[in-house]
């Protein structure tokens, strides 16, 4: 309901003019709702329309820049995350777990394959069992002292270590130094043990071609001489073991080295020659010397003489065939009873054969493949971050472990004719246990140095050097 109200009578006094002329108050009320609905459609339009790309552009650009942000945090956890998980093990734990796994499961076989002979020989069961554990426990010793040392100490010391194992294998053929043992003289009495100078030159042997390999790398690829050089020092390493005389060692360690020279970048047909070359020489090796040749044709055949030539072989194959798939039980062998001779040592694969079966005998192998596939792969991760001389020598202790496991199972098979190799971390043998022990350990502080940036007592090694050099300053 629309009221008519009359301008006239609300005109002022003072005499003021209405200029509405005489316009009702709701046609006033009107316009003016009409006005300011007008001014407020023309506001907002201005509002939506002019600055609308602007703030449309301002907040994309702001969610652009959050979202880069958040891929850039994102992206960064990721990076700290894989760099926490490379960094969470200090050392290698499968690494670890196989060659713990070997050493104990060696430990226990040795002491069941020589409570007989140990009870013959010395009065005492477990007198070769606590022979081993004292070198298990030397060798873990000095493994802990190869952990806390940086992998340059080693590459700077190779050659003076081949050349100590060079003075060692000239002073084990000194009348009154080296210790004859079955007609060879391989060992020097140190008091507690007899260090075995095959074992340590082994050693030193892949070290010092490691550091060849990085100092002379375009050298062995591309010229003779490079190529050369390494196969003097082979030679003259050789030539000393074989007048001990150790055949096995000096095949150890000659396929070693010419392992990690092929993967050196060595040229094919040098590689292909020294091959033939090596095999010929091993060849008159064995037909110059009658206890080789006599060796050789009884692995051909053991069972033409059976109880003189054969007897070792067939009482190992014997252990075999009795072990069949679960084997005789741990302890129960009848081969160690004097039957097998060397069975806690050179042919305790035999023995664990036959008190453990198949399961046993492919439990080991299968540990031993694990290994040597391990430090390969650990090898190769070093390689790939440029640390070259790590990359060398773990190729080579690998290969030494694997060659030296590969040849002792062999034999035991009868596979291949006898040598007097020990199975690496297992067999009886102090010097073989401890410097088995080190090469684990070199391993280990490799692979760590491929992960850290400041690896374990580097700080230790770092001040070290600082003195010595402020005394040589001083000086």
């Amino acid at each position: 309901m629309s009221v008519e109200i009359n301008i006239d009578s609300l005109k002022p006094k003072f005499g003021h003019k209405d200029k509405s002329n005489d316009t009702s108050l709701t046609e006033l009320f009107e316009n003016s709702a009409r006005k300011r609905g007008k001014k407020h459609h023309s506001q907002s339009k201005v509002k939506k329309v002019k600055p609308v790309n602007k703030v449309n552009n301002q907040s994309n650009e702001k969610l652009t820049k959050r979202t880069t942000k958040k891929k850039r945090n994102s992206a960064q956890k990721s990076v700290k995350a894989i760099e926490a998980e490379k960094q969470k093990w200090l050392f290698d734990p499968w690494l670890i777990v196989i060659t713990i796994s070997i050493i104990t499961l060696g430990i226990t076989m040795v002491g069941s394959a020589s409570i007989s002979i140990a009870e013959r020989n010395n009065g005492e069961p477990f007198y070769y069992l606590y022979r081993q554990l004292i070198a298990t426990g030397l060798g873990v010793f000095l493994g802990t002292l190869v952990l806390l040392t940086p992998v340059k100490i080693w590459q700077k010391t190779g050659p003076v270590l081949l050349f100590i194992g060079i003075f060692l294998l000239i002073a084990v053929l000194l009348p009154g130094v080296g210790r004859e043992i079955n007609g060879s003289s391989r060992w020097i009495p140190m008091g507690v043990f007899n260090l075995q100078v095959s074992e340590l030159i082994k050693l030193a042997m892949v070290i010092y071609l490691a550091g060849y390999l990085v100092r002379h790398n375009e050298n062995v690829r591309k010229t003779i001489k490079g190529f050369f050089m390494p196969m003097v020092v082979l030679a003259t390493v050789a030539v000393l073991l074989l007048m001990e005389p150790d055949l096995g060692a000096t095949v150890v360690i000659s396929a070693t080295a010419l392992g990690m020279l092929f993967l050196g970048g060595v040229r094919l047909w040098q590689f292909m020659v020294l091959i033939l070359i090596m095999a010929v020489s091993v060849y008159y090796l064995i037909i110059l010397e009658p206890y080789r040749l006599e060796r050789l044709q009884s692995f051909m055949n053991p069972w033409a003489d059976p109880f003189d030539t054969g007897f070792q072989l067939t009482q190992s194959l014997i252990a075999f065939g009795r072990g069949e798939l679960t084997g005789v039980g741990l302890g129960n062998s009848i081969q160690k009873l004097f039957y097998l001779p060397e069975g806690h040592t050179d042919f305790l694969f035999a023995v664990l054969a036959e008190e453990l079966g198949a399961v046993g005998a492919i439990t080991v192998i299968s540990l031993f493949a694990a290994l040597v596939s391990r430090i390969f792969l650990l090898a190769k991760k070093a390689d790939q971050v440029k640390q070259t001389f790590s990359a060398y020598m773990m190729f080579g202790l690998a290969i030494w472990i694997g060659l030296q496991a590969f040849v002792n199972i062999a034999v035991n098979m009868g596979a291949l004719p006898t040598k007097g190799l020990t199975l690496p971390l297992m067999s009886y043998g102090g010097s073989s246990m401890m410097i088995m022990c080190v090469v684990i350990a070199l391993v280990l502080r490799a692979e760590h140095e491929t992960r850290f940036k400041y690896p374990l007592g580097s700080g230790f090694w770092s001040a070290l050097s600082d003195k010595k050099h402020t005394a040589r300053k001083s000086f």
